[in-house]
């Protein structure tokens, strides 16, 4: 079994909202009254459906989404967000995953994005805060949509990463990073409701250190 399977099978066991020995959160999307113990906002009509190893929520990629009153990594001066996720195909420009600051002066943000290019999509991986703003994406580098895959940035205090799979994506020196302050989270959507996702999310995790990518696939 490949690493990223062993990381969608195992992570099913674990409860929503747990938090390992480590310090990484993992959100579970198996409902959507609450997830990783948080109350959500559900906008929209997204749907709990049974996929591999759980239940995933889908959304549509119109009007669907679901926000939570946090910033899983706010403070965290290195991290590591993990996610399992399928892409369906639809608009060129989806967000999906959206963490913000909600600090008016200094409007941090941490997100995955995917482009659509037929029957396939590549990874958008963005960063931004005062004093620094990074992007990683490759339009050479394409997958087929209708899969499901893992994906993951890093940051180990220097070095921003992007990863499908465990793969490398893409690499950048970032200089100036300062730590997110608390904010809160979109899923499916832009946080200004636009860019909406087409596709299921089954798993979230967020770690507030680098993980290499032989340990994207333990168990928290």
């Amino acid at each position: 079994m490949r690493p990223w399977m062993a990381l969608l099978f195992a992570l099913a066991a674990l409860p929503a909202g747990a938090q390992a020995k480590d310090g990484r959160k993992v959100w579970k999307f198996d409902r959507l009254d609450r997830i990783g113990g948080l109350q959500t906002q559900v906008v929209g009509d997204p749907k709990v459906e049974k996929g591999p190893g759980g239940k995933v929520v889908i959304f549509d990629g119109v009007d669907d989404a679901i926000y939570l009153p946090r910033h899983p990594l706010a403070g965290a001066g290195q991290f590591t967000v993990e996610a399992v996720f399928r892409p369906d195909g639809g608009a060129f420009e989806q967000r999906w995953l959206h963490l913000a600051s909600d600090n008016p002066a200094n409007q941090t943000r941490l997100l995955f994005e995917i482009r659509v290019v037929g029957n396939s999509w590549y990874l958008d991986s963005f960063i931004k805060g005062k004093g620094y703003s990074q992007v990683l994406i490759d339009p050479a580098k394409l997958h087929p949509i209708g899969q499901w895959y893992h994906v993951a940035q890093t940051f180990d205090g220097t070095t921003y990463r992007s990863y499908v799979n465990g793969v490398l994506e893409g690499e950048a020196k970032v200089d100036g990073f300062t730590p997110q302050g608390p904010g809160n989270s979109s899923v499916g959507v832009r946080y200004n409701r636009v860019n909406f996702f087409h596709g299921a999310v089954r798993m979230a995790r967020f770690t507030n250190h680098a993980l290499a990518p032989s340990r994207f696939d333990l168990l928290p």
